[in-house]
Order: C-alpha cells, then sequence, then structure tokens
C-alpha cells in the first residue's frame, strides 16, 4: 500500500535556476533558488537569519536607499522602484517576517542573506505590480533589486545598521539599571561600612559610594555606546565587490549614502577608502569590545553582591539580596544569589562573543573577510542577553537589596587599617604598632589608641570618625556623578 500523500496536500512548485542549474522552489514562499540552496546547505545551528529581526528590518532599509537611490538615477524604472520600495518598507514593518530562513552560520560571506533579501523583495514586488513569484523577466533579484549593489557593500552596511538599532535599547536598559544603582547610593549616603582591598579590611567609606562605583561603570559604557554610532555609520554603499565600484554608477555611492541618512536619522558616511573598507572589521571590533567592558562591569557588581551577600552566619553580612528561590535540595533554609549568578553566566556567554568576534574579524584574507555573519550573530545575541540580564538584575535583584546598616558600622569601627588617619599625628610607624597591638587585643584602633598614645581622646575621635573618614574625594565624587545622571 502507498504511504504517498494525496495529490492534493503536495505542495505546488516553481522551477528556477542558476548557474548551478535548476531546482524546485515551493510555489507559496517568497525565496527563491538561492535561498532554497542555502537552506539545503547550511544546516548546523538551527537558527534562521530571521530570528535577528533588527538585522531584517535593517537590510530592508538598506534595499529601500539603493532603490530609490537607483530611481533617482534612472538606473531601473521607476514603476519598478516602486514596488520594490514598498516591498521593502513591509519587511521593515515586520511583514514576511518567516521568509528569512538560512541558518546564520552560512558561508559565503552573507551572500545568502542578501540574495533571500534579493528574491523575498522581487517576489513581493511583483505581488504588487499583479505578477506571479518568479517572473524574473519583470522584476528580477539581481538585475533590479541588486542593482548597483554587492552583498560585499549592502551585507556589512545592514551588519552595522543592525547594531546601531540594538543600541538603543541596550542603552535604556543601562540607564534604568544605573538610574536603580543611584536610587540605591542615595538611600544610604551616610550609611559607613568598611571598604575592602585584595578581600582584606582597608579603610571606611559609605554604602552610597560603593553602589554609586556601579552607577558610573554604567555611565562609562553609555559614553561609549554613544561613541559607536559614529564608526558604525562609516558605511560603502556602491563599492561593490572589492570597493572598486564595479557594476555600479559612480553617482550612486553619494546619491545611495544621502538618501540612507535621510531614511534612517543616523550620520551616515561613505567610507573613505572603499577597498580597505571592504576588509576593515574595526567597527565590529568596538561593538563588541563596548559590549564585553559592559559585561565585565556586570560582573563586577554582581560579584561584589555576592560576596557582601555571604553568609547570613559565616560571611560579610553586609547586605541581602531578595530572596528568589529555595537553594539547596538538602540544606533547609539555604537561600542562594541566584540573579547574581545568571548574571554572571550571561556575562561569561558575552566573554565568549568577544572572543568568536575577534577571531572572525582577524581571519579576512586579501580583499574580504568571509566571516561577516558569526560576527553579527555573535554581537546581536550578546546585545540581546546584556539587555535581559540588565533588566533581570535590577528588578529581581537590585531594587529589593537590604543594607545591613548595623553591621557596616561596625566592621568600619573595628578595622584595623583605619590606624591610617593617625598617620600624620603620630608616624606611620607608631600607627603600624597601634594596628597591630589592636588585632592582637581583640579591640579597635580607637580603644588602642587611647590605652597607648598622648593624644588627647577627644582628637582620636575626631581622627577615627568613620563618618568623617568616608568624606572628601569620594563625596565630591559621588556628588559629581549624581549631577551628570
Amino acid at each position: 500500500m502507498s504511504t504517498s500523500s494525496p495529490a492534493s496536500s503536495t505542495p505546488r512548485m516553481r522551477v528556477e535556476h542558476d548557474c548551478i542549474g535548476a531546482l524546485e522552489v515551493p510555489q507559496d514562499v517568497y525565496w527563491g533558488i538561492h535561498t532554497q540552496r542555502a537552506i539545503e546547505n547550511f544546516t548546523v545551528s538551527g537558527i534562521p537569519d530571521g530570528a535577528h529581526e533588527a538585522l531584517i528590518r535593517a537590510y530592508a532599509v538598506v534595499k529601500r536607499a539603493c532603490a530609490i537611490a537607483n530611481a533617482e538615477l534612472g538606473l531601473i524604472d521607476t514603476r519598478k522602484a516602486e514596488a520594490i520600495e514598498q516591498a521593502c518598507e513591509e519587511i521593515e514593518h515586520g511583514a514576511l517576517a518567516d521568509q528569512f530562513p538560512v541558518d546564520v552560520l552560512q558561508g559565503g560571506a552573507g551572500t545568502s542573506l542578501n540574495m533571500n533579501m534579493n528574491e523575498v523583495i522581487a517576489n513581493r514586488a511583483l505581488e504588487i505590480c499583479g505578477r506571479p513569484r518568479g517572473d524574473y523577466d519583470y522584476i528580477h533579484p539581481n538585475d533590479d533589486v541588486n542593482h548597483s549593489q554587492s552583498t560585499n557593500d549592502t551585507y556589512p552596511a545592514a551588519c552595522k545598521l543592525a547594531i546601531c538599532g540594538g543600541l538603543t535599547p541596550l542603552a535604556e536598559s543601562a540607564r534604568r539599571l544605573r538610574t536603580a544603582f543611584h536610587e540605591l547610593a542615595d538611600k544610604h549616603t551616610n550609611d559607613v561600612t568598611i571598604g575592602r582591598t585584595q578581600l582584606q579590611d582597608a579603610v571606611p567609606m559609605t554604602f552610597g559610594q560603593e553602589f554609586h562605583a556601579w552607577a558610573t561603570f554604567l555611565k562609562l559604557d553609555l559614553q561609549a555606546m554613544d561613541a559607536l554610532v559614529g564608526q558604525l555609520c562609516d558605511l560603502n554603499l556602491g563599492a561593490t565587490a572589492i570597493g572598486t565600484g564595479i557594476c555600479a554608477d559612480l553617482r550612486f555611492r553619494d546619491t545611495v549614502t544621502r538618501t540612507l541618512a535621510q531614511l534612517t536619522g543616523l550620520p551616515v558616511h561613505a567610507a573613505l577608502d572603499p577597498v580597505a573598507s571592504v576588509t576593515d572589521m574595526s567597527a565590529y571590533i568596538a561593538a563588541s569590545a563596548t559590549l564585553k567592558n559592559l559585561a565585565v562591569h556586570l560582573k563586577k557588581a554582581a560579584d561584589d553582591l555576592r560576596l557582601l551577600n555571604s553568609g547570613p552566619r559565616c560571611g560579610f553580612e553586609d547586605l541581602h539580596v531578595p530572596a528568589r528561590q529555595a537553594g539547596s535540595s538538602i540544606m533547609p533554609g539555604k537561600i542562594n544569589p541566584v540573579i547574581p549568578e545568571c548574571v554572571d553566566q550571561c556575562c561569561f556567554m558575552i566573554f565568549g562573543m568577544d572572543v568568536t568576534v575577534n577571531w572572525a574579524a582577524a581571519e579576512g584574507q586579501l580583499q574580504l573577510n568571509a566571516f561577516d555573519p558569526v560576527i553579527i550573530h555573535e554581537i546581536l545575541t550578546g546585545m540581546t542577553l546584556a539587555i535581559n540580564a540588565m533588566d533581570m538584575f535590577r528588578t529581581k535583584c537590585v531594587d529589593g537589596i537590604e543594607v545591613n546598616v548595623e553591621r557596616g558600622r561596625l566592621y568600619a569601627e573595628r578595622s584595623t587599617s583605619i590606624a591610617a588617619a593617625l598617620n600624620d599625628a603620630i608616624g606611620y610607624e607608631h600607627a603600624a604598632e597601634l594596628a597591630q597591638s589592636a588585632a592582637a587585643e581583640h579591640s579597635t584602633v580607637r580603644e588602642a589608641a587611647k590605652a597607648h598614645t598622648g593624644l588627647p581622646h577627644a582628637e582620636i575621635d575626631r581622627l577615627l570618625d568613620t563618618v568623617a573618614l568616608s568624606r572628601g574625594l569620594g563625596q565630591t565624587c559621588r556628588e559629581h556623578g549624581d549631577s551628570t545622571r
């Protein structure tokens, strides 16, 4: 007995051809033969290009700018250009999102996505013109949609614009987390604790200063994000295959660059050296480094919180992060800092992303780097991970932190390192002896100073006032940081 499906369920096919030969493509899809081959060839990650919505939207904007420029210069028919533009706008607004199925880890330096985009736009434009999909004699993916272009100038342009687009939500999440750190710092401006260097007791500071430092890290990250935009907007449209501009009208470069700047509102400009730009990975490296540095800062805050939260009986117990779930299957009542631990793991992933990007960026031979696909996949994935990690960190941890004010004050008073505050009054050597005496006698430096120096007790109290010791430059920096939120 036959197990074949009934004829009614057999998908209708259309036949397309390329330089390799002919191939059947499902009639109900918008992609064509190049995409079909890519689907069959690249079967590794299971993640389609369409999963990166920012990249698909950015590529559609690039193609729309190219269609407008081609029409303005009289290089393609106006009616065709209008249909192409309409198709691009629909994709920019989320239509046909399921029509970009090629694996993100594709060979060919992005040619598969470029052709996927060309084919989808062409077939949608054909529909707009009342013609059937595959009627490439009327609107052709290469001759019309890809006119004056190459993968090697349009794909990097789309990638860089996608990263630019991702910077906006990334910065918004960073600002929200920074505000949360600021608010926590303001709440504990006058609550003294002990600073620690190399995991050893140091000198007094306030909890506010400690939290404010984390906010300052994010301020630096936001400045780095702002600085990235100009570098990412250095594009190479019109340079085509290797930067010489073959197959492109000499006027196209300026026209499409101006058009894309108008469409995006970004400071898009043409690369100074078109040939160098084809293989220059500097913008990707800078974007990856900015993301990695953000991850370093997030990890620093998460790790500090894990230490400060340690206990509750045998650790620092400077503060308590919100209890989110039971921490052990065997130890009753144990609570772990699961949110900071999750943040750490996100940071580890981003560190790996940076390594991948650096390797891929360093592997460009001669006139092209073929590894843009893995670069953009890693960066966009890393950006999404960082956004989610920051939002989770803020809402499920930072907003609910409770500071152990009394414990912090006790630590500050009992630190032997505050003997440094007596250096000017009695000299370093005598201050060191006092610190050693305090440690041996299990007393405070204040008590040791009153017992072993001739300084008036009131003067000792003044010099060892932990609140006063936490002020000075640290307080000035905090106030300055608060004023620039």
